[in-house]
């Protein structure tokens, strides 16, 4: 299955001191292209609760609601790829106001394209 951009989604993540995994949100960033398609994999930020040491353009979720989180959260600008075989569901999907300021965030990290 493939997923848009700004689908909100269930991921497991390993914790860092183990091969233990955690179920966590993640959201979408990639197009449904050659690469989504063809290769099925996906590139995504990770989505956060832990808000008490902030990265640099970490983005707020303002509308829980329609992303389907339960906790206010924010997108982290931690990106990778990840073979959707792994992806668990589709929790919600990003609020357009939302997504202007992850767009945002996006174009300071890759402001040469």
């Amino acid at each position: 299955m493939t997923y848009e951009p700004f689908d909100v989604i269930v991921v497991p993540f390993p914790f860092a001191d183990s091969s233990m995994t955690k179920r966590r949100p993640a959201l979408v960033l990639s197009q449904k292209s050659d690469f989504g398609v063809k290769i099925e994999h996906s590139v995504l930020a990770m989505i956060t609760s832990q808000k008490n040491d902030p990265w640099p353009l970490d983005v707020e979720i303002k509308n829980k609601k329609q992303s389907g989180l339960t906790a206010s959260s924010v997108v982290r600008m931690k990106l990778f790829t990840l073979d959707n075989r792994f992806i668990l569901r589709k929790i919600g999907h990003l609020s357009k106001t939302d997504q202007k300021y992850v767009k945002q965030s996006l174009s300071k990290i890759f402001d040469y394209l």
